[in-house]
C-alpha cells in the first residue's frame, strides 16, 4: 500500500508522540510503502531542521536519511492549481496521483478538503490508523 504523508504528520511524528508516531513507526516497519516527490523531501528536510532548533536532542538524520533511502520516490503528476484551495499542498496530491497511493495523510484543512480529487483520499492521522492499519 502507497501513502504520502503531509510535512505536518511527518514532523509531528519526529518531535511528538502521538497518532503520527504510530504512522511512522508502521512505516518502519514496512507496513505501507511511504511515497516522496523532490519537492516533498525538500519540505520534510526544511520544516523538520528548523523545527529541530528547538530539539537538539532529536536525530534528525536518522529519519530523514532512511526516506530519502527507503521512501519511494516518484515524478509528480502535473495537477492545475485548483486541485487544493492552497497551492503549497498541491505536490502531496501530484506525488499521489503519480504513484496510485492510496491515500495522504494530513491534518491540513485544505488536503482535507481536497479528499477525493482524481481517486485519491486525504485522511486524518487518526482515521488513517484506524482504517488501514487495523487490517
Amino acid at each position: 500500500m502507497r501513502v504520502v504523508l503531509d510535512t505536518n504528520v511527518l514532523v509531528s511524528a519526529i518531535f511528538y508522540s502521538g497518532l503520527p508516531s504510530k504512522i511512522l513507526s508502521a512505516w518502519l516497519e514496512d507496513r505501507f510503502d511511504l511515497v516522496v516527490s523532490e519537492e516533498i523531501l525538500g519540505e520534510y528536510d526544511r520544516t523538520a531542521r528548523r523545527f529541530g532548533q528547538k530539539f537538539p536532542n532529536v536525530d534528525l538524520a536518522l529519519v530523514l536519511d532512511r526516506i530519502v533511502l527507503h521512501g519511494l520516490l516518484v515524478v509528480p503528476a502535473r495537477l492545475p492549481d485548483d486541485a487544493c484551495t492552497d497551492p503549497d499542498d498541491i505536490k502531496f496530491l501530484e506525488c499521489a496521483v503519480a504513484a496510485g497511493a492510496v491515500c495522504v495523510v494530513s491534518g491540513d484543512r485544505a488536503l482535507l478538503r481536497a479528499s477525493g480529487y482524481r481517486g485519491v483520499e486525504v485522511v486524518t492521522a487518526r482515521r488513517f490508523l484506524e482504517q488501514q492499519m487495523k487490517r
